[in-house]
């Protein structure tokens, strides 16, 4: 079994997505003053490697914990964009991958701007799902779709509408992974477990991949 960490480390200087505020670490307790050491950290749900409820942009969508455990594990396969200078993913460029779609509950967007994170770059230009594709993977019984990228939207957009076109199908979206290049098996399983807490319209996970070797 191989186990590859999927997840970018959050800390007070990370990226964020514009107009985010970044995480903020306070020392609450110290060794000195009280024997132990607890930190507060304040941050927002959406920060670093993350899952979006539906409910993060539907007003009648499913939290994060409304959904059973099962959501957040499962079957999954890459489908590599990375070596394509294409700024949106067309349908015609996923039918290629319709058989592994199938047989899948997860797919990863690979566009290789994982390797841009902590530059400007990270937010510029990456290849992101156009409307159609997103209609036309909803129609698959997939239970998410995660991109290393920092959103599955364009940048620029003001509509969201790739995540609208998912998010009542109860696909949930994961945005910032990385390390996708250290998985070698076409199908693996993806854990993305998020934090268990009430009303939550997303929250930061530890991305993680499992290969049978």
């Amino acid at each position: 079994m191989k186990v590859t960490d999927l997840t970018h480390i959050i800390h007070s200087d990370m990226p964020v997505f514009p107009g985010t505020e970044q995480p903020i670490f306070e020392k609450a307790n110290t060794l000195g003053n009280d024997g132990f050491h607890e930190a507060k950290i304040t941050m927002y749900s959406h920060t670093g490697t993350h899952i979006d409820a539906p409910a993060h942009m539907l007003s009648n969508g499913p939290y994060l914990d409304n959904f059973n455990i099962e959501h957040f594990i499962g079957d999954a396969t890459i489908l590599d964009f990375s070596d394509r200078k294409m700024k949106l993913i067309d349908v015609d460029s996923l039918k290629s991958y319709e058989e592994k779609i199938k047989n899948v509950e997860f797919i990863i967007i690979k566009t290789g701007w994982s390797k841009y994170w902590g530059d400007k770059k990270y937010y510029e230009d990456f290849p992101s799902l156009s409307e159609e594709s997103a209609k036309w993977l909803s129609e698959f019984n997939l239970k998410g779709i995660g991109i290393d990228a920092i959103s599955i939207d364009d940048i620029e957009s003001t509509t969201f509408a790739v995540h609208k076109i998912l998010m009542p199908k109860n696909i949930i979206i994961i945005e910032n992974l990385t390390n996708l290049d250290s998985i070698s098996k076409e199908y693996f399983i993806l854990s993305i477990m998020p934090l268990k807490h009430k009303n939550a319209d997303g929250s930061p996970v530890r991305a993680i991949s499992i290969e049978n070797i």
